[in-house]
């Protein structure tokens, strides 16, 4: 696989990554020293954002330590079935479903139709529609109902870390306590050098709904390091949606190698 289309596809994982901005979530209260790792958790899932549909725009700023790039998109989001994404003219889309993975880019004339696999192996974890789900709402990639926790307080978040690491890499988890949502969720594997590093930097409330306003996703493989930034616009809830997208006739299938991944 070329850099660029390595480069194509951890962008477009990050493109994922679901957020929007209207006035900060006001905080108030402190946190509690004396929560149980399981009450954390069990608040964590309480407080699960319900909704439809989710729509706006997305501005995407892009540093791999050398260039910068920054786009708006379209964003479009069916909850549980459907995440879609479009650059201005329709250029580059992305369609995302449960099953199925698929992007087009209309300045190289190519395009990806396949599943979730690639993505897996490119981050050395097992992804699925729900996984990445999770991330785009605040929500931690993994459930953590499935393992037992210690709880530490650093700063102004609660520190959650597995009892008994994961086989292949570790996890760590920041809770907000104002909101029990993910402050940030970092899964790394010394072995292959790598760490991925998602931060919501603050939250804020729309028509009653919490989400994350600020994101900063940040992939480092060996000395290799790539940063996303977002801001979301204009978002809009439980709206009648449609998701256009068909693949233009002609174009080159994108096939990964996933063993260079």
């Amino acid at each position: 696989m070329t850099k660029a289309i390595r480069l194509a596809c951890i962008s477009f994982f990050i493109l994922l990554v679901i957020s929007c901005k209207s006035k900060k979530l006001a905080i108030d209260g402190s946190i509690d020293k004396d929560m149980s790792a399981r009450a954390i958790i069990r608040t964590h899932y309480q407080n699960q954002m319900n909704f439809k549909t989710l729509r706006g725009r997305m501005k995407i700023e892009y540093f791999d330590g050398e260039s910068s790039k920054s786009v708006t998109v379209s964003l479009r989001m069916q909850k549980d079935k459907a995440i879609w994404i479009s650059a201005p003219l329709g250029i580059i889309k992305a369609y995302v479903t449960p099953n199925r993975v698929t992007f087009y880019n209309k300045l190289q004339n190519e395009y990806f139709d396949g599943d979730f696999s690639y993505l897996s192996n490119m981050l050395g974890i097992e992804l699925n529609f729900e996984k990445v789900q999770n991330l785009l709402l605040g929500q931690a990639l993994f459930d953590l109902r499935d393992a037992k926790y210690d709880v530490m307080i650093t700063g102004s978040d609660y520190v959650l870390k597995p009892k008994k690491p994961l086989a292949l890499f570790k996890t760590l988890y920041r809770i907000d306590p104002h909101n029990f949502k993910i402050s940030t969720q970092q899964l790394s594997q010394p072995l292959r050098k790598r760490v991925l590093d998602i931060e919501y930097k603050e939250y804020q409330q729309i028509n009653e709904k919490v989400l994350p306003n600020e994101v900063v996703i940040t992939a480092i493989e060996a000395n290799t390091k790539n940063e996303i930034s977002l801001d979301y616009r204009s978002i809009e809830f439980n709206r009648a949606l449609r998701f256009p997208y068909k693949i233009p006739k002609g174009f080159k299938k994108i096939v990964l190698d996933t063993n260079a991944l």
